[in-house]
């Protein structure tokens, strides 16, 4: 006989375990449309579903994170007065020579050479007068001078740093000379001696034999009298300072402005 005791009723799943589940289903379902989705023709050749998890599950980078190599950038440093003449000349109290400016030059442009070659950078140390300088094409040209040997008063001491008058692209040129400027007095705590800068400079022989979009300036890295200790003791520091002046203005770096000199006579 047929017991007249009631079936107990079946109670409806808990409200958090429905919406679980509903969670973990579309979890699933989220991961597998992203796993196919990231398959590409070549992917289809993996091995299993595991390797296809780990490849989705490992972080990657984004496209447009993705670095490509950029072309080498060309830099020209010219070591002022060498293969040409001596540049200014430094006597001892005997009167004999002891020191000259294309040496001191040259020393400086090598070690900014090598500085800017450990960076990736192509790098060309030409002469004074070297036969590439015609039409020569570089992101950059810097020629290395310094000043008179001779004592001329206490306030002949610092750097000056000048670029074309007539270059094609005003903007990037004072760019470059700003940079320079700025960086070479930050590293050297040398100052910018803007009162001594002359038409030798702004002229520059090699501002009118280059590449006309090729972005110029040419420095004199202290008087070779009151600066003599830094130039040729801490020669390191000084190419230091150029280094960065063009490594500031390669990359854009922030600048302080930098006062428009007075021409000497």
């Amino acid at each position: 006989m047929e017991s007249t005791k009631e079936r107990p009723i079946s109670k409806p799943a808990p409200k958090t375990r429905l919406v679980n589940a509903f969670a973990t289903t579309l979890g699933v379902a989220v991961l597998l449309a992203t796993l196919f989705t990231a398959w590409t023709p070549n992917s289809l050749f993996a091995s299993n579903l595991q390797d296809q998890l780990n490849l989705i599950l490992t972080p990657q980078a984004a496209p447009n994170a993705i670095v490509t190599p950029l072309p080498q950038l060309r830099i020209g440093i010219v070591a002022g007065h060498t293969g040409n003449d001596s540049g200014a000349v430094c006597t001892d109290e005997n009167g004999q020579v002891d020191l000259t400016e294309a040496d001191v030059n040259l020393e400086i442009a090598n070690l900014v050479k090598e500085s800017l070659v450990a960076q990736g950078f192509q790098v060309d140390l030409l002469n004074e007068f070297d036969t590439r300088l015609n039409g020569y094409r570089a992101v950059a040209l810097v020629s290395i001078h310094n000043d008179s040997c001779e004592y001329v008063n206490d306030q002949a001491t610092g750097f000056k740093v000048a670029s074309s008058l007539e270059t094609r692209d005003v903007n990037r040129a004072q760019r470059l000379t700003a940079c320079l400027v700025d960086r070479y007095q930050r590293i050297t705590a040398l100052t910018f001696h803007a009162s001594s800068i002359t038409r030798d400079m702004t002229e520059y022989h090699a501002f009118s034999e280059i590449d006309p979009n090729t972005i110029t300036a040419i420095i004199e890295t202290g008087f070779l009298n009151l600066d003599r200790e830094i130039l040729t003791h801490e020669t390191s520091r000084v190419a230091e300072g150029v280094t960065q002046g063009i490594l500031c203005f390669i990359n854009n770096e922030n600048v302080q402005p930098t006062p428009i000199p007075t021409l000497a006579p």
